[in-house]
């Protein structure tokens, strides 16, 4: 064999594992565990009860949501608290009260 050969059987098997890897992180990382974003909903549930000025709770909102509360609530959401109740059968977090929405006052 030659060198060309040699590095043509190398990166052939070196695409193998980058497939098999890609295959393998698609496959555990696409498992549908969709559960009912307690975490999320528990701050957007607050967020709406925290005055009764629907200005004042936007305002609370957009903090919330450059600190990055939101954020944060839903991607512990998505890769913590619903695979838990995924493969554990119970959330940790508690379902939220109500949303109450103030409406166009």
């Amino acid at each position: 064999m030659g060198a060309s050969t040699t590095f043509l059987v190398q990166r052939e098997t070196n695409m193998k594992k980058t497939l098999t890897a890609i295959a393998m992180v698609a496959a555990l990382g696409t498992t549908s565990c969709v559960g009912p974003y307690n975490a999320f909903n528990s701050v957007a549930s607050w967020n709406s009860r925290v005055s009764d000025s629907k200005f004042l709770n936007e305002l609370v909102y957009i903090g919330l949501y450059i600190i990055p509360v939101y954020g944060i609530a839903s991607l512990g959401d998505a890769l913590i608290f619903n695979s838990i109740e995924f493969w554990g059968g119970e959330n940790p977090i508690s379902k939220p009260e109500e949303f109450t929405s103030q409406g166009t006052k």
